[in-house]
């Protein structure tokens, strides 16, 4: 299955965002003859294969690693993977311990650096592509498989080129130590989402991430203290029926996605203070919200009848609402004006004025998905370098004033996909019921129309009506459901 998300938050919260700590779900390969987004791939020129000048650069590359250099030697560390069900593009590997009266992350990110030459064909191919497109037919990699799936992946059983972060908490899960290395790793078991929620419960969780529950609630904990800004919005997934055809459904998060992203976010903005100490980065930024827009959210919140306390900021107060209720979940659309101006700032000799990401609440950059997005082998290069008291590579430096732009693109291009592909879903689920009525909340209302959300099937789109009000309950009918244009339409009834 492939996702696509109404903007809420999570680890990477911007106005429309995406899951930051792992790929949608892998799709269920549907029966052939149905239905695929072939239009879509066409209407944003997305690439169908790799350059065959790349393709024979990864094989030798492959074969003889750029960087061979030294590395520590940790395959005895029990490292496990926690991602979707049939997930291949392992980035990541945990192990932990506790240590004292606090704990030990053990975090191995897949080292691409190793396989990919800088000025090479395969970096100028996977400069211009910046991160995988996740499409319900099928993904749209940023690597070959070859790397993505096979060499660079952290598969279980397997000794791989990592590079290792160590941090050090405390009993509170504040971070007080962090190193990071290059190190030969080996994971010994590939986790899903699923099964590791369902260990926790039975009290059967695999030793590695026994501690999962435990670090997961004192990060979370943490983030309501930086203020972090989560929104808690229902998440459309696009995936195949039992028909053959594609259908539109809600995705609940499950609580241990949300601790196993703790674990991404908490090495981010390790990663972010080592670049800000140094005064050479890149950062994922969102300014925080002006005064004046929390205080209209605040008024959207009184005129729909949800409590927040004066004195409340706005972290505290979406993490009270629950988004169920119609009225509290119109709330938390409107609370995605807080996360507006989402991008990347890149820096050399100085720290920036404004490094803060206002959905993190700290300074944060991308160094955990190198497999999935162009700017963490470089986020990655400059901590291994500042770690080790080394001057960041020249290959490094070079591309940093670009990738502010590039990962900007891509970000637009992924969004774009995502929406089309889910617009393409929701009008061929209701290509066949023009006419009928559905109960729906109103999400945002507009000069004459407004934004609903009808529950079943889960359909966020426009409805006309003039005396449209945000969270109330009120009865649509559909009036066009064009799959050709991607378009959904409801009058108010």
């Amino acid at each position: 299955m492939a996702t696509a998300q109404v903007p809420r938050g999570g680890t990477d919260a911007v106005a429309a965002p995406r899951l930051g700590a792992g790929p949608p779900p892998h799709p269920r390969r549907p029966a052939d003859g149905m239905c695929d987004f072939a239009a879509v791939r066409k209407d944003f020129s997305l690439p169908a294969e790799f350059p065959t000048a790349a393709l024979t650069e990864v094989e030798q590359t492959v074969a003889q690693p750029v960087f061979d250099g030294a590395r520590v030697d940790a395959t005895e560390l029990p490292l496990v993977t926690v991602d979707p069900v049939g997930a291949k593009d392992l980035d990541q590997a945990v192990l932990l311990t506790r240590r004292g009266n606090g704990f030990r992350v053990e975090y191995a990110i897949a080292d691409v650096a190793a396989y990919v030459r800088p000025g090479g064909v395969l970096d100028a191919e996977v400069r211009r592509r910046g991160q995988t497109l996740y499409l319900p037919d099928g993904n749209v990699p940023l690597h070959p498989t070859l790397l993505s799936e096979g060499a660079a992946s952290l598969l279980p059983d397997q000794v791989r080129p990592a590079v290792l972060w160590t941090i050090d908490l405390d009993s509170d899960g504040l971070a007080v130590r962090t190193r990071v290395r290059r190190a030969l790793v080996r994971s010994v078991a590939q986790l899903d989402y699923e099964g590791v929620q369902r260990a926790l419960r039975a009290g059967l969780a695999h030793p590695s991430i026994a501690l999962l529950p435990v670090i997961g609630r004192l990060r979370r904990a943490q983030a309501l203290r930086r203020g972090a800004i989560e929104l808690g919005l229902p998440e459309q997934q696009v995936e195949a029926d039992e028909s053959g055809g594609w259908r539109v459904a809600l995705r609940p998060r499950l609580v241990v996605e949300e601790w196993n992203a703790e674990i991404s976010l908490l090495t981010g903005m390790c990663a972010a203070e080592m670049m800000l100490e140094a005064g050479v980065g890149i950062l994922r930024t969102v300014p925080d919200p002006e005064p004046p827009t929390v205080a209209a959210l605040r008024r959207s919140a009184a005129r729909l009848g949800v409590e927040w306390p004066e004195d409340l900021p706005p972290a505290e107060a979406l993490a009270g609402i629950d988004p169920v209720r119609p009225e509290a979940l119109a709330v938390h659309v409107a609370a995605t004006r807080l996360l507006r101006g989402a991008g990347y700032t890149s820096f050399e000799s100085a720290a920036p004025s404004k490094p803060r990401h206002a959905g993190i609440g700290a300074p944060y950059a991308h160094v955990t998905a190198p497999l999935r997005r162009l700017v963490d082998r470089y986020g990655a290069e400059v901590c291994l370098a500042v770690g080790e008291g080394r001057a960041v590579p020249a290959w490094v430096r070079e591309a940093l004033p670009a990738l502010p732009s590039a990962m900007g693109s891509s970000d637009r291009v992924a969004t774009q996909v995502e929406r089309a592909c889910l617009a393409q879903a929701q009008a061929w689920s209701l290509a066949g019921r023009v006419g009928s009525v559905f109960p729906a909340t109103v999400l945002r209302t507009g000069s004459g129309d407004g934004e609903i959300f009808i529950p079943e099937p889960p359909v966020i789109a426009r409805c006309s009506g003039d005396d449209l009000t945000e969270g109330q309950r009120i009865q649509v009918r559909l009036t066009r459901a064009d799959p050709h244009r991607r378009e959904v339409e409801f009058t108010k009834a």
